[in-house]
């Protein structure tokens, strides 16, 4: 269920704008989703990683009623390359699976095999303002 614009900006502001949206970040073991929210939630954006990839129900990431969904891609070499040789193929099959849904919803799929973690940064923030170009995100002082 998506939340209305009025009740978005009842959440509370960040900065001089609107509120951040709320962004769910999904995506396959090793993609980078909490380096991302980490730095995202540093920039002042109300960031959540969402384990659809762990769980067998079709719409875990909507659980949260996130305004937008930001999907991480990974391909299984360099899966291999973060975690180990050892990785089975299908389990990074079973993972994609279990992603389907939400990676149909997301506003923009980054393909974190080519991109580092500021690169990553970089295209996630860009594609916050393009969802919402009234935000104006303020970092944290933690």
């Amino acid at each position: 269920m998506r939340r209305e614009k009025s009740e978005i900006q009842q959440l509370g502001r960040v900065g001089e704008g609107a509120s951040s949206p709320k962004i769910a970040v999904i995506g396959p073991c090793a993609s980078g989703k909490s380096t991302l929210v980490r730095s995202l939630c540093a920039a002042g954006y109300d960031a959540r990683v969402c384990a659809q990839e762990h769980s067998e129900i079709p719409t875990l990431w909507e659980h949260g009623h996130p305004d937008m969904v930001i999907a991480l891609a990974i391909n299984l070499a360099t899966l291999r390359h973060r975690r180990g040789d050892e990785w089975l193929e299908a389990l990074y099959i079973t993972q994609l699976r279990r992603l389907t849904r939400a990676v149909d919803a997301a506003f923009v799929v980054l393909n974190t095999t080519e991109l580092d973690s500021g690169e990553t940064l970089a295209r996630a923030i860009d594609a916050i303002h393009q969802f919402r170009p009234d935000f104006v995100a303020v970092a944290s002082e933690n």
